[in-house]
């Protein structure tokens, strides 16, 4: 497979090839990297935008705290991630060259309004899912080995990232993910082995990890005793942390929304060059996804055994004074490895991986949220704002967003408890299910109208956003105390996903078959029934066609950050002034000739953009390359149940 692909990769592009590798000063080479991504970076930055510091921190956190029960949320992504490539991202090229998620059910739906609430709320997730989470253990974790002060120590990570993102566009982040996953693959894997070692053996450590009780324990309670489920994966359905029918079933919904609609993933596999590198590469990352159980679970609970008293410390007195956070010190257990266990030339090796692992999730997030901003709010304020405009504004938008994140650290390091991971998985949870049901239900029912899939989405997401609120208002009490909050916060947020997927789901339903479908040509290409239609979505009134015009296929505006250029209107406002000078020249804003394209090239590059065809030669290697990966899956899920 990889040989018959890379062979083609070698050929001389055509000219309207070299046209659509747009620079990354152009929208299409910012967002989307010129649209000529082969498997091998997508499959390397798919793995790497998800293995932030959040797995670092929180999945070892989790593993110390309560065993390999977090390793589920990680196996149960694989199928999606292949769903992404073999199902989503055909109707997303067929539909057309879109940059972002709310760009496409525009394209779908009409309308604007839930084109934008997308949009405002996709910057949210990302504040409060995406950056603060990974500002904060990237800080725990820094703190830790140098002793930094947590908020300096986060706000260098974060800074650091933003400065590589605004400067090379979503090229630049794949390629260095590529890097940055063997980095992190090898420091992460030296430690396994180290780590392994250090304890007499892998088998060797169930035995150890369960008698890894605390000296200090709460009287005739079992807080600081390992569960007795530990090293079992799907766990009891009423009194477990994770249990199986939420982890396998009711959480389908946050994987697709996190693998097949978020803005991060899907721009991966859009940057593909074609069909076969797009699903090659989920390939890759599904494969990549199994590492996490050596990489994160087992030097977790590793960390437990050795460093009982600190990582699993349950005495608020005495967590205090070890983290700094009375409700536990389990996110302490992969940085406590790694300081005791590497000598000074590995442990700046693990450094890397995390400055690594950091980078990696941060500047896709950045990447992807600029995206949103400026293709999907700033040019409904300024419908025909030029090229150069669109690069600042994605620019000053990371900005931005790096001082909202900051601001919700406090509020995230006091709701997030003890476990990181939960923290995430729950915020996941309370948002994403009925962002999910609006893709689902436009994709594969061409019945569902506009105005089902707004107040389906809102009504879902009311249900989320209240038990949300109130979590963050009565938070959970420590272990050892009664809890008195509200039953809905009793109920696990795997369940309260289900309620909002049910919910969701039957307003869509009544909503829909009491408003008028939409009109039949204006769903060419844009579900899965219509992927195969010649003709393009038919756009009307009620579309506002002008928001489309964002992608100028001809060309005109053009600006390189390393060889770019900007139209000849523009040059003249950097002449001038030195800070101009200066922006022009951090932001590509450089004067070159323009190039126009007849209206038989901008077919040829449209037609080129949205084709979906795939040899039967590659496709039935991919298929059945994507069915091992499946058994094999099935098969870890089954052995570690």
């Amino acid at each position: 497979m990889s040989q018959k692909m890379r062979a083609s990769d070698h050929r001389p592009p055509s000219p309207h090839e070299s046209t659509i590798r747009a620079s990354k000063g152009s929208a299409r080479g910012y967002f989307l990297a010129g649209k000529s991504m082969t498997w091998i970076p997508i499959g390397a930055s798919i793995f790497a935008s998800n293995m932030g510091a959040p797995l670092f921190i929180g999945l070892s956190g989790t593993a110390a705290a309560s065993g390999i029960g977090g390793m589920i949320f990680e196996w149960h992504a694989i199928p999606f991630i292949l769903l992404l490539a073999w199902g989503f991202v055909p109707i997303f090229t067929a539909s057309g060259v879109i940059f972002t998620m709310p760009e496409y059910l525009k394209k779908r739906y009409g309308g604007s309004r839930l084109r934008v609430y997308l949009s405002v709320l996709s910057i949210l997730i990302y504040v409060i899912t995406k950056i603060s989470v990974e500002m904060y253990a990237g800080a725990v974790f820094v703190q830790q080995l140098l002793g930094w002060n947590m908020y300096v120590s986060g706000i260098i990570l974060v800074s650091f990232s933003a400065v590589f993102t605004m400067t090379g566009g979503l090229t630049a982040v794949i390629f260095t993910d590529t890097l940055q996953t063997l980095v992190l693959t090898i420091g992460a894997s030296i430690l396994f082995i180290m780590s392994i070692i250090e304890i007499g053996g892998y088998n060797a450590l169930e035995t150890k990890y369960m008698a890894a009780i605390p000296t200090s324990t709460l009287g005739n309670s079992t807080c600081g005793y390992p569960r007795e489920d530990s090293f079992s994966l799907l766990r009891d359905p009423v009194n477990s942390d994770y249990p199986w029918p939420g982890t396998l079933i009711f959480n389908i919904p946050s994987d697709v929304w996190f693998w097949c609609s978020d803005q991060i993933m899907v721009q991966r596999s859009l940057s593909a060059k074609n069909m076969s590198h797009a699903k090659a590469g989920s390939i890759l990352a599904g494969y990549l996804k199994i590492l996490p159980y050596f990489l994160f679970i087992v030097p977790g609970m590793v960390a437990r055994v050795l460093y009982t008293d600190e990582v699993a410390c349950v005495d608020p007195t005495v967590c205090e004074c070890v983290c700094e956070n009375p409700a536990g010190c389990s996110n302490l257990a992969y940085p406590l490895l790694v300081l005791r266990i590497l000598g000074p030339g590995l442990r700046g090796l693990m450094l890397a991986a995390l400055f690594a692992a950091v980078m990696s999730t941060l500047t896709s997030v950045f990447n992807s949220a600029s995206s949103i901003v400026t293709m999907d709010l700033w040019t409904r304020v300024r419908r025909h704002a030029r090229e150069w405009e669109l690069l600042v504004v994605g620019r000053v938008t990371v900005v931005v967003l790096v001082g909202l994140s900051i601001i919700w650290i406090p509020i995230m390091q006091t709701t997030q408890g003890n476990e990181l991971w939960k923290y995430w998985q729950g915020m996941i949870s309370a948002i994403a299910p009925p962002w999910a049901v609006v893709f689902i239900m436009g994709m594969f029912w061409k019945r569902t109208t506009e105005p089902a899939a707004f107040f389906g989405m809102v009504a879902g997401q009311l249900l989320g956003f209240t038990r949300l609120i109130m979590s963050f208002i009565i938070t959970e009490p420590p272990c050892g105390r009664p809890d008195d909050r509200p039953y809905f916060l009793k109920i696990h947020f795997l369940y309260v996903a289900a309620m909002e997927t049910a919910v969701s789901v039957t307003v869509m339903i009544a909503v829909s078959l009491f408003t008028t479908p939409r009109d039949s040509r204006k769903l060419h290409r844009v579900t899965w029934w219509t992927r195969h239609d010649d003709t393009m979505p038919h756009d009307s009134d009620d579309e506002e066609s002008g928001d489309n015009d964002v992608d100028r296929p001809d060309g005109v505006y053009t600006a390189d950050c390393h060889n770019g250029s900007v139209d000849e209107a523009v040059a003249p406002m950097y002449k001038n002034a030195k800070w101009k000078s200066w922006l022009a020249m951090f932001c590509g804003l450089q004067k070159q000739p323009s190039t126009n394209l007849s209206r038989e090239e901008r077919l040829a590059i449209q037609k080129k953009l949205t084709s979906i065809k795939e040899k039967k030669t590659k496709r039935n290697i991919l298929d059945i390359n994507a069915a091992i990966l499946l058994v094999i899956t099935t098969f870890v899920i089954g052995f570690f149940r």
